[in-house]
């Protein structure tokens, strides 16, 4: 199985890619001080559809008429991410990102080409999320946190010393915790 959130990265990746290149080409064809009022878009971009404010939405607005392929690029990047969000079966998921790769190349973008091709050659693995609708989160964060432990307990030599501060670091709020007289 190939997790959710690295297939997400990939397309994610895709999409700034689109959305850095059109903001160079708006910077050379807006006038300054239009283009000062789109150059906080990335951050408007990234967030989920349904919490932006009201000011936000005006300056996609905005961006979106000066880029209908940026525009265009967005919402199929939300439509994928809608089928990660949705209970599918695994034959329900494979027609629906086909039909959401048709909707691409219908639409003649190439920004997500190399995310396509990826799709294409690992289809069943990325299909297993929605057997169970598993990720590796929890792996990943464990992983994150012995690196970083592992740079904090530089020098300890001693093997069992280091497993106690794992040991400590993962459990050791609970283990320690103040009970409260009640």
């Amino acid at each position: 199985m190939i997790d959710r959130f690295h297939v997400a990265k990939l397309y994610r990746a895709d999409f700034d890619t689109i959305r850095k290149y059109e903001m160079r080409i708006l910077k050379e064809k807006l006038p300054n001080e239009e283009y000062k009022e789109l150059k906080n878009s990335m951050w408007i971009l990234r967030k989920q559809e349904l919490s932006h404010t009201a000011d936000e939405l005006n300056v996609m607005k905005r961006l979106f008429r000066h880029s209908p392929l940026l525009e265009s690029a967005y919402h199929l990047r939300n439509d994928l991410t809608t089928i990660f969000d949705t209970e599918l079966g695994k034959s329900q998921a494979r027609n629906k990102i086909n039909g959401w790769i048709r909707k691409v190349q219908k639409a003649g973008l190439r920004c997500f080409d190399g995310f396509i091709k990826t799709v294409r050659e690992k289809m069943d693995d990325i299909l297993n999320y929605f057997i169970d609708r598993y990720t590796s989160g929890f792996v990943e964060g464990l992983n994150n946190k012995i690196k970083v432990l592992k740079r904090r307990c530089y020098g300890i030599f001693n093997i069992n010393h280091l497993f106690q501060r794992i040991h400590l670091d993962l459990a050791g709020y609970r283990l320690f915790q103040l009970k409260s007289c009640s």
